[in-house]
């Protein structure tokens, strides 16, 4: 079966940027996912389901990425994660 590739760019809003508990929450919630998850950078692509990985991107707050997935629900999974991405990963300001 062939899977389609879903993307989206999405920027950092937390004021700290993707910092360790933003990693951690967006790699569980992309854990519930069974497709691929990868976050890219600058032609790198990180495993969206790895908070270290996550944490290597050294994202700043208003860094630009792109959010992809490929597999059987890779439309939910960019649809979902995206709109996480958006509500600071579910982090207070202070986070």
């Amino acid at each position: 079966m062939i899977h389609m590739i879903h993307e989206r760019f999405i920027t950092i809003l937390n004021r700290k940027g993707l910092h360790v508990r933003p990693a951690a929450a967006f790699a569980q919630a992309a854990a519930r996912f069974k497709s691929r998850i990868r976050l890219l950078r600058d032609g790198r692509a990180f495993d969206g389901k790895s908070s270290l990985e996550l944490l290597m991107i050294a994202a700043v707050p208003g860094t630009s990425l792109t959010l992809q997935a490929e597999g059987e629900d890779a439309a939910e999974a960019v649809e979902t994660l995206a709109r996480f991405a958006a509500n600071r990963f579910g982090m207070e300001e202070d986070d």
